[in-house]
């Protein structure tokens, strides 16, 4: 058992700054993910632990971070404070599993997804935490809803009725709260192969839920059997790195550090590892990832154009939207969609391209791009105050501009450029002083 030390209360890198890249050696578990994160950012266990303790149940052992050995290297395990409360509170199944947390057998029907949903709505977790917590239990409640072919809140649960279940959900909630804005990848996920035993029998590896999360995403076969990712580290997965950041190049940076969260299960021929690798990424003229979504239109007037580019420009995660004009077949002439966005938030946007435009089908690709460095200031003018955009360009000069919106109500054409000229001339002069 581990508990957090002095260094371990050290502040947090600022998350916009850290790229995080997932090497899923033996597979995914929530567990693991948790485990791997801490032993990267000890300054994570703490805020980890009393977010739990919110939830823990009466009676219940304390969840608890130890170390440990696998395949000869040293990790971090994330579970319960010990073996003893271990096998009173967690129910190994009898299939081929590699990792914890995968579907257990139980004798009870399981956990209703709308009381465990009310439970998270009830603790007293910090907002953030308890948003992601919600978003991966609905993740998983989506996913046994597709499989068993029924409404989400008829979801029972067999794996998160268990305390040590549960609090993988949370902790990894925690995690994602407090790394809002890192830059997260992965490697490949490794196939693993034979039955798991579930509540509803045996089944091929992957489970159907986990299937399910992380289609479109790569796997690869490197021999070893097993069930190597479980549905609440598909979820996680799921939740943080997009499928094109899945399998693709990692990140440049300088390295932080680098954590190790180890499975319950040995391997044959590997460690049961996931390692974490954290890097700050440069903060000026930095290249920067985009994710680029582009589709076009030939049935839509220019007023329904105009209404789905403004909704799309609103959704969390959208960058830019720009529209152009192009012709088609037929000579028809098309309105041409380029949506530049956070990836991950590519999934969200894609939907809603869908449900505002009478689009079929759209293209997504990722790109680097090199940005200055840029800041924003608001200065008095004129009885009002208008927000200016200042960038750094090569060799130290400085350029401005002023934003639209603050200058439009100025009447005529003349008064908003001696407006705009006042605002970027007062915002310069302010940032040299």
């Amino acid at each position: 058992m581990s508990s957090p030390s002095s260094a371990d209360e050290a502040a947090l890198p600022q998350p916009a700054s850290l790229a995080i890249h997932l090497d899923l050696v033996g597979g995914l578990a929530g567990d693991m993910f948790v485990a791997a994160m801490v032993d990267a950012l000890p300054a994570l266990a703490a805020p980890i632990l009393a977010e739990l303790a919110q939830l823990q149940p009466r009676g219940a052992p304390e969840p608890a971070f130890r170390e440990v050995s696998s395949g000869g290297l040293r990790a971090r395990r994330f579970g319960l404070a010990s073996e003893a409360n271990w096998a009173a509170w967690h129910i190994p199944h009898a299939g081929t599993a590699a990792n914890a947390g995968a579907t257990h057998v139980h004798e009870h029907a399981g956990t209703a997804y709308t009381s465990l949903r009310r439970r998270l709505d009830d603790a007293s977790l910090t907002a953030p935490t308890r948003e992601h917590a919600l978003a991966l239990l609905a993740l998983l409640a989506d996913a046994e809803a597709r499989v068993h072919g029924t409404a989400v809140d008829d979801v029972h649960f067999h794996e998160l009725a268990d305390w040590d279940s549960l609090m993988d959900v949370v902790a990894a909630g925690c995690i994602a709260a407090k790394l809002e804005g890192a830059h997260w990848t992965a490697s490949a996920l490794p196939l693993g192969g034979g039955n798991v035993r579930t509540a509803h029998g045996l089944l091929p590896v992957p489970a159907p839920a986990t299937s399910l999360l992380l289609t479109g995403y790569p796997w690869h076969d490197d021999g070893v059997a097993g069930e190597r990712v479980t549905p609440t580290g598909a979820a996680i997965l799921r939740h943080l790195v997009p499928a094109a950041r899945c399998g693709a190049h990692r990140d440049a940076g300088r390295l932080v550090s680098v954590g190790c969260g180890a499975g319950t299960r040995g391997l044959p021929g590997l460690p049961n590892i996931v390692r974490a690798l954290v890097l700050e990424r440069a903060t000026t003229s930095d290249a920067d990832i985009v994710a680029v979504l582009l589709f076009d239109v030939d049935d839509m007037t220019g007023e329904e154009i105009a209404v789905a580019a403004d909704r799309l420009r609103t959704e969390s995660g959208v960058v830019d939207v720009s529209v152009g004009t192009r012709h088609g077949k037929k000579g028809r002439p098309l309105a041409d969609f380029r949506v530049l966005a956070q990836p991950h938030a590519v999934d969200a946007i894609a939907q809603v391209c869908f449900a505002e435009t009478s689009t079929l089908g759209l293209r997504v690709r990722e790109e680097r791009r090199r940005v200055l460095r840029r800041t924003e200031v608001s200065v008095p003018v004129g009885g009002g105050a208008v927000r200016v955009k200042i960038a750094e360009r090569p060799g130290g000069e400085r350029t401005a501009k002023a934003a639209q919106d603050d200058v439009a109500s100025a009447r005529g054409q003349g008064e908003r450029r001696r407006t705009r000229a006042a605002a970027v001339d007062r915002a310069l002069k302010g940032d040299d002083e």
